[in-house]
């Protein structure tokens, strides 16, 4: 019956996504053809997402170590196990900010929007896409606009999902830009809607996402890139169950 009822709320929360996806399109086209209107995009990306957590019971709730300055570019770098650490970061970021995400996401019918013009897609399996990937991430960055990155490169297989090895890009670029990097740890997302919920399905509840002090970059070298990916590993791995 719990097995039931999680799948009918899987269902009830894929309708609500694909509902205010439809009803926010006409903006997210128009916003997403001149990066001028990126800051409008994202503010529809944050309601999009506001509204659909509301209308199906989950709710983000947010702790934070320090307050984070709306004028800073950050790079924030997150443990990822659930399709909701989108939401959590439409909702938690303000004004320019993008995610870099897996190639297959140009495909998805409703992020594809996004992957073809604010946001990155890389292939992880190849060299030359990632460095394309994070040059143009770091040109983003020089503009303004936060990063968010999910430095493992994909959601654990196994169930319940454990923080598995960091990419090294993003902690050599955040050293590289000298552009501070805020951890984030999604605590028990993975409870509420593991994946893309089509195994276990969803349930309404509270998502807890913890986010640390930010790591000043600017006096670290590029040979720091792996202290600071251990220290990044650590600090996420101390608040996810």
């Amino acid at each position: 019956m719990i097995h039931f009822l999680r799948q009918v709320h899987r269902i009830w929360f894929l309708f609500w996504i694909l509902f205010f996806f439809a009803l926010f399109y006409p903006m997210y086209y128009l916003t997403s053809r001149n990066p001028k209107h990126y800051v409008l995009l994202n503010f529809c990306r944050k309601a999009n997402s506001f509204l659909c957590s509301l209308f199906s019971g989950v709710v983000f709730r947010y702790t934070y170590e320090e307050k984070l300055s709306d004028r800073q570019t950050y790079i924030y770098c997150a443990n990822h196990t659930s399709n909701l650490d989108i939401m959590v970061f439409c909702i938690m970021c303000h004004g320019k900010f993008h995610f870099m995400g897996k190639e297959e996401l140009l495909n998805n019918p409703v992020l594809g929007i996004f992957f073809k013009t604010i946001d990155i897609a890389v292939n992880r399996d190849s060299k030359i896409s990632a460095f394309r990937a994070f040059k143009k991430a770091g040109e983003n960055l020089e503009k303004g606009m936060s990063l968010i990155i999910f430095p493992e490169g994909k959601i654990d297989d196994n169930y319940p999902p454990k923080l598995g090895e960091f990419k090294n890009g993003p902690f050599r670029l955040a050293i590289d830009k000298n552009i501070p990097l805020v951890p984030v740890s999604i605590v028990n997302v993975w409870k509420i809607n593991w994946d893309d919920g089509a195994k276990y399905g969803s349930k309404p509840g509270i998502c807890d996402i913890y986010i640390h002090k930010p790591i000043d970059t600017s006096k670290l070298a590029d040979l720091d890139a792996d202290i600071l990916k251990e220290k990044v590993f650590q600090l996420i791995d101390s608040k996810i169950e």
